[in-house]
């Protein structure tokens, strides 16, 4: 079992301050992996795919009363019938225990948590393995962004379309099918991969729509569960006084970059498609060690853009730009961005490997870097 330190790290942090670890992710990322790692001798684990939990946490007060470990995991808890009231029960009537549960998507996807857990649980979402992670789990690079990060992808010697598309049928029957109804499966997985085939570009409903002759509610509402669930995420327009800033249209991302380049058909990658499945790996990286400052792009109505924005605070804005190759970076775009936001760092992430070290571009300050050595 390879450990995860990072990963440990954030779900013992959220401990400290509630009683309720909720760890999301796609199917396959490694949940059900990192909660064994928290050592058989701390953890009782439940794994709620049985049909026999439903009776052994019946009466919630008993089965807690008779654990006699300090930490209960709970795999997969949505596939309860209540499992929200099992949970504030163990949270409010046993805070002496630490409490793990694991599901694919939010609490408030489910209709079965008509209690969110306000005020009793903290979220950590699991991506797939991060850059920082390569070295533990014995993977390059080029490895990690054509198999992608979920582990039993990427251990594999080659990559074999079966597992992706067994894993894009078996995400519709046991996560979007059960959570949200829907079910067209053929449908929804089109739309799936035409989003995956978009990957890193601007989401129009109405293009969509009409590329795959389907309705607006429809692309919306799938969309939205997709989001729920970790699979693609929404990365909104930054602005707030810029002249000719985009401010509605967001970017979409697929959540993997062994998914990205399945949908597109890249394998082997050539060397044009890094600097786009690189980009995919900073964004999961950001989403991991930021989690409470969520990435924003810019981008101005002549087209000129700035990967990603964090605003940490009022009037200081930080922008990371991505490439592959550093020496291929235009300043043009981030000039621009800062003349509008003076305040805040500059980074330009590479897979260099090099020590961070500063680089001007006139009067412009950028940090080049790997993403280890973004600083918030």
């Amino acid at each position: 079992m390879i450990a995860r330190p990072f990963w440990e790290k954030r779900i013992a942090e959220a401990w400290q301050e509630v009683s309720i670890a909720w760890l999301s992710g796609v199917r396959r990322v490694g949940k059900t992996t990192l909660a064994e790692s928290l050592g058989a001798e701390r953890i009782f684990y439940v794994n709620c795919d049985l049909p026999t939990v439903e009776d052994m946490v019946r009466d919630p007060e008993v089965f807690f009363r008779s654990c006699a470990k300090p930490v209960v995991v709970f795999d997969e808890i949505h596939q309860l019938n209540d499992p929200a009231r099992l949970l504030k029960i163990g949270a409010d009537v046993f805070p002496q225990l630490k409490i793990l549960a694991t599901g694919s998507s939010t609490l408030a996807a489910s209709k079965k948590f008509r209690d969110t857990l306000t005020g009793r649980k903290r979220l950590v979402h699991l991506t797939p393995v991060l850059w920082d992670e390569l070295a533990a789990f014995g993977a390059t690079l080029p490895q990690r962004l054509l198999h992608g990060g979920l582990p039993p992808a990427l251990f594999a010697e080659a990559k074999k379309p079966a597992f992706y598309r067994e894993w894009m049928d078996s995400f519709f029957a046991r996560d979007i099918q059960r959570l949200f109804g829907f079910r067209d499966m053929n449908r929804f997985n089109a739309l799936f991969e035409y989003l995956l085939r978009q990957s890193g570009g601007q989401f129009e409903v109405t293009k969509t729509a009409s590329a795959l002759g389907i309705t607006r509610p429809t692309v919306e509402s799938h969309v939205s569960a997709l989001e729920i669930t970790h699979a693609l995420t929404l990365v909104r327009p930054f602005h707030g006084g810029g002249q000719n800033e985009l401010v509605k249209q967001p970017k979409i991302y697929g959540f993997d970059t062994g998914f990205v380049s399945f949908a597109r058909g890249w394998d082997p990658l050539r060397q044009e498609d890094m600097g786009a499945l690189w980009e995919h790996l900073v964004l999961e990286h950001l989403q991991a060690h930021f989690p409470d400052y969520p990435a924003q792009y810019w981008r101005d109505k002549a087209g000129r853009e700035v990967d990603f924005v964090l605003a940490r605070r009022r009037d200081q804005v930080d922008a990371i730009e991505c490439k592959w190759d550093p020496a291929a970076f235009d300043s043009t775009a981030l000039k621009l961005f800062r003349s509008y936001y003076p305040n805040g760092r500059n980074y330009l992430v590479t897979p260099s490997g090099q020590t961070a070290y500063p680089k001007r571009y006139g009067d412009l300050e950028v940090t080049v870097c790997t993403p280890t050595d973004l600083r918030l």
